[in-house]
């Protein structure tokens, strides 16, 4: 009998905080989090990650309803090219969030070679 091939298999998650049922806060928010404090423009940080300014505004606005705080805070006019700023809230979320998402990749990789080694390589 042929042996099989390895299975060239990896185990994906997707992480995400729900408050009453609702989403709140996840990866893609993060993303336009981050690129807000690249950018320090909301419209910057939009055109950054491929996304319209209706659309990152909206998701900020809605998490922020659902949070009961802000997460960006924006100054309108004068002469800075930073107009938008995380909230120190934000900026804990966001790092805290990011590193909840690490660590569960790095639990998930070492559960799913010790659940599944004998299928995952020639044996």
């Amino acid at each position: 009998m042929p042996r099989a091939k390895s299975l060239l298999l990896e185990p994906r998650l997707k992480i995400w905080f729900e408050s009453g049922g609702e989403y709140a806060f996840g990866f893609g928010l993060c993303e336009m989090l981050e690129a807000v404090q690249n950018t320090g423009s909301i419209k910057e940080a939009a055109s950054a990650i491929g996304k319209s300014y209706r659309h990152v505004w909206g998701r900020i606005k809605a998490a922020e309803t659902i949070l009961g705080r802000p997460l960006v805070e924006t100054r309108v006019g004068g002469k800075s090219d930073n107009r938008s700023e995380l909230t120190p809230d934000a900026g804990r979320l966001l790092r805290g969030f990011l590193t909840l998402r690490q660590s569960m990749k790095d639990v998930l990789a070492r559960e799913f070679q010790i659940a599944f080694r004998s299928i995952l390589t020639d044996v």
